[in-house]
């Protein structure tokens, strides 16, 4: 761990390693290539900004990638959507900011509530997508995920101030399977104003999803989250939400997911190759399609145990790729998407608050831009409103860790030492009033001595989450969505799978 800027951060690969890698890439790229399959449009255009295209295999000569990288925007603002009666846009001038900052604050550290920048350098916290179960808060069993499950803790991230984007948490098996994915977004829209980072199914996806951020409000409050296939694979649902993303400006997170050993070789450091290949090739056409579109670089690697050929989230060599993909990501200027606060527990036990504390810790101090995944249990399976909320607390710990330390005279406190002197005490100096609230203090976590403790109740971890969850589910949402606007998503939904029908026929 080393300072940057004076923050505490975790770093593997400096320029020189990032380099080599770099230029292992491009020889992936060039000799190699990837494939492209069940796209033409993508075979076209990659044909037009000079690939080499030979059937499915698609090569690339490295000034492609050189022009790619630098056409990416290093920076780009995602707005929250603004409150129903608030007059100002969730947008970046300096009225809608403070009116988000007068409304409740801020949202992540260094950037106001109701903005996120997406930019090396800036770092925020969201939930996860695509779970199929739910440990349901009431009964505390594992059931299938419903849209309702979707929208409720949907509100419960509104209210969570160290949450700065939301996800779905799960694919709701209530709705039409066509539209699974939209229903999940309509649920979330009525759930949260704050930004939503969405993992749709097709290109044709990503219209519909900034089309319903527009009817609540602000159509730039959304991101889209697109994997390729490993290894060196792009399939058409992938490609059509690059293409889709590029031409509406929707920020795109393209993330790979090479496994050491089956889809990528068993070296931490050739699967990040593999990645590497994978979201670069993607980048060329992104910024072909339109040069200075948003992108971030994904990181991700899995660890497959090949004893039961489970892919866990705990493995220590996933969380070694997660970190050389931020580093290979800063290297490259781009903002980033990783990984923080899952666990593989399949219940919420020892094993649970070990590893969603460890690994909040471990990604923030990757240092990377969006940092998603807080709250999954069971390996990406299942969500969990005691999770997320837990999460929330371990995110605050972390960024507390994360904080600018300054070498000032304000910071160094000499006269306050010297005035004090040997065998006095700073309790009731005018500093230490000043700086008080400076230093974090837990809501879940336990501080008091054993006999306040029992006079409390003598509550568990685990039972303060589950009082603290059910505190969160019955107050109002903060956010209400109209039924009007209710009643425009449903038309966009039944448009949707209307399309998509036609497709598949």
């Amino acid at each position: 761990m080393g300072g940057t800027a004076d923050r505490a951060h975790l770093a593997l690969w400096g320029p020189e390693s990032c380099r080599r890698v770099h230029d292992a890439t491009l020889t992936v790229l060039e000799e190699c290539g990837v494939e492209v399959r069940n796209h033409p449009r993508s075979l076209e255009l990659f044909a037009a900004a000079g690939a080499q295209v030979d059937g499915p295999r698609v090569r690339f000569a490295p000034e492609l990638v050189d022009r790619a990288l630098a056409s990416a925007p290093k920076t780009w603002l995602v707005p929250w959507r603004p409150l129903p009666g608030d007059g100002a846009r969730a947008t970046g001038d300096d009225a809608a900011v403070a009116a988000r900052e007068a409304a409740g604050g801020a949202g992540s550290a260094g950037a106001p509530r109701g903005l996120l920048t997406l930019s090396d350098g800036n770092s925020y916290f969201g939930p996860g997508s695509d779970c199929l179960y739910l440990r349901d808060p009431d009964t505390h069993e594992r059931r299938r995920i419903t849209v309702a499950d979707v929208e409720g803790l949907a509100h419960v991230c509104d209210r969570l101030p160290n949450l700065d984007f939301a996800m779905s948490m799960g694919l709701p098996g209530d709705v039409p399977l066509e539209v699974d994915d939209l229903a999940a977004v309509a649920a979330m829209l009525a759930g949260t104003h704050k930004p939503l980072l969405v993992a749709p199914k097709d290109g044709l996806a990503v219209g519909v999803v900034r089309d319903m951020a527009a009817v609540c409000g602000e159509a730039g409050s959304v991101m889209i989250y697109a994997m390729p296939s490993p290894p060196l694979l792009h399939d058409g649902d992938a490609l059509g939400k690059v293409v889709a993303c590029a031409e509406l400006e929707v920020p795109l997170i393209y993330a790979p997911s090479p496994a050491c050993g089956t889809t990528a070789p068993r070296s931490v450091p050739a699967a990040v190759v593999v990645g590497n290949a994978e979201v670069l090739s993607g980048l060329v056409l992104h910024q072909h399609v339109r040069p200075g579109a948003p992108f971030v670089y994904g990181a991700g690697v899995g660890a497959p145990d090949m004893r039961t050929a489970f892919d866990p989230h705990g493995a220590p060599e996933v969380w070694l790729g997660s970190q050389l993909g931020a580093d290979l990501a800063r290297f490259y200027g781009l903002p980033s998407f990783n990984y923080a606060g899952m666990t593989d527990a399949n219940d919420l036990d020892e094993q649970w608050g070990a590893e969603e504390f460890a690994f909040t810790v471990l990604g923030a101090l990757q240092r990377s831009t969006l940092i998603h995944d807080v709250g999954y249990l069971e390996v990406g399976l299942q969500s969990s409103y005691e999770s997320l909320v837990f999460g929330d607390e371990c995110v605050a710990w972390a960024r507390a860790l994360m904080r600018d330390v300054r070498v000032d005279d304000e910071a160094l406190a000499l006269d306050e030492i010297m005035e004090v002197g040997p065998g006095g005490h700073h309790l009731a100096r005018r500093y230490t009033r000043r700086h008080t609230r400076d230093f974090w203090l837990p809501s879940l976590f336990d501080r008091v001595m054993h006999d306040r403790w029992r006079a409390g109740g003598g509550l568990s971890l685990r039972r303060r989450v589950e009082a603290r969850v059910a505190e969160l589910r019955a107050e109002p949402p903060v956010w209400t969505l109209p039924e009007v606007m209710r009643a425009r998503l449903d038309e966009l939904l039944s448009e949707a799978r209307r399309r998509r029908a036609e497709a598949a026929a």
